[in-house]
């Protein structure tokens, strides 16, 4: 009866450090869990900020746009009345219908001839030794 007890007993013990060491690995594996938890945490944190980040840009340059939108279509609108105003004065003014609608003079016809120039030292070429303007007053 004492061997059985002996062994019992020598089961119990190795059944404990068993255990105990299987208790130390676990113990280990959720150190590590934690840390690995931890660094995840830390990485969906930094995710969130720039999430929220990029949304409040992506709000600001929303309202940019729309402020932009809107100044496009007030300097639409100011425009289309300008060009509506100068259209009633072309029209109500016979002489300004009859001078836009004569011939341009030929020295302002040659104003508009210009050759094609493959460079800069060509253009200033031209330009120092093209033509004078005829004196409007003859």
């Amino acid at each position: 009866m004492m061997r059985v007890l002996a062994v019992l007993l020598a089961l119990a013990v190795a059944g404990l450090a068993y255990t105990l060491q299987h208790a130390s690995g676990l113990r280990h594996d959720l150190t590590q869990a934690q840390g690995i938890i931890g660094t995840l945490s830390a990485g969906l944190e930094s995710r969130d900020k720039a999430i929220a980040r990029l949304q409040d840009e992506a709000r600001t340059l929303a309202d940019q746009e729309q402020a932009l939108r809107q100044a496009q279509s007030q300097a639409g609108a100011l425009a289309l009345q300008r060009e509506l105003q100068i259209q009633r004065e072309h029209d109500a003014d016979e002489s300004l219908r009859a001078w836009s609608a004569a011939a341009l003079p030929d020295a302002a016809k040659r104003l508009h001839q210009r050759p094609a120039f493959s460079n800069a030292r060509d253009y200033l070429a031209w330009l120092s030794t093209r033509d004078q303007l005829p004196d409007p007053r003859h």
